[in-house]
């Protein structure tokens, strides 16, 4: 297995995005980068897969960030530096514009490049190990604007100021009542739980879910463009399997059976 790579599981309508560079804390190589949105292209198109997960390859750290040793090589000046950027941007608009539900499962650090990755993602749970800070006030780089503004709508702008201006660190406490993660578990349940959250996902609509994340999204970037394909989606609900089978269902007094192979074709 190399050493600075993602590796990829599925089981039960799960896929798991392991990120595996246990050397450097689990820091994003340039190749890691670029991988994410390959890596979500094919799970996007397999209908076998409902959720993802992404968390590190062990439960020493999620990622402690950009593996800043490449700075030097990747970043020497603007022309690489916005390439580098463009990767970077590239990765977590892909987990942000997946259609499916992506869970960050976070223990140990989650720091800079880390913190991108789990921003990027639906929903942040965290164990009590986790360490959290966005970092590039500590070596001078500005912190983009797709970050930011995600930053921004998870915790709000004065607490994405402090974040920005101190590159503190905070634990996961801090981080739970500020809004950067959605639940907070003990080291021992932190997987179980997790992953019982997600085997609940998957056994809910799909045609539900996936329009849900779609609508949100669009309220965060203001609507205006994608007013007529909201409504859309939510007239295409009407017409499809699952509302049939969710009213059937609570008529019947039973647990609705979704047929997942009919979402989006």
């Amino acid at each position: 297995m190399k050493k600075d790579s993602l590796v990829v599981t599925k089981s039960n309508n799960i896929a798991t995005i392991y990120i595996n560079n246990l050397e450097k804390k689990n820091a994003m190589t340039l190749n890691m980068w670029k991988k994410i949105p390959v890596l979500l292209l094919d799970l996007e198109n397999d209908q076998d897969i409902n959720v993802v997960i992404i968390r590190g390859i062990d439960a020493s750290a999620f990622s402690s960030g950009a593996d800043i040793e490449e700075f030097a090589i990747e970043r020497t000046n603007a022309v690489n530096a916005l390439n580098y950027d463009t990767h970077v941007t590239n990765a977590g608009d892909a987990i942000e514009n997946f259609s499916k539900p992506v869970i960050a499962m976070i223990e140990g650090p989650c720091i800079g490049g880390g913190g991108e990755l789990a921003l990027a993602c639906d929903l942040r749970f965290s164990s009590v190990t986790g360490v959290f800070g966005i970092t590039p006030a500590k070596i001078g780089l500005v912190y983009g604007v797709p970050q930011t503004k995600r930053l921004v709508h998870t915790v709000g702008p004065s607490r994405a100021k402090d974040i920005l201006f101190s590159g503190r660190f905070f634990d996961a406490k801090e981080a739970y009542q500020i809004g950067f993660v959605d639940r907070v578990y003990k080291e021992t349940e932190i997987v179980e739980e997790t992953y019982n959250y997600a085997k609940l996902l998957v056994n809910r609509s799909q045609e539900t879910i996936r329009g849900a994340k779609k609508i949100t999204n669009s309220i965060l970037d203001g609507m205006d463009e994608s007013k007529y394909e909201n409504e859309q989606i939510i007239l295409n609900s009407y017409s499809a399997p699952d509302i049939q089978e969710g009213i059937a269902a609570f008529i019947e007094k039973r647990t609705p059976n979704f047929n997942r192979s009919k979402v989006g074709q």
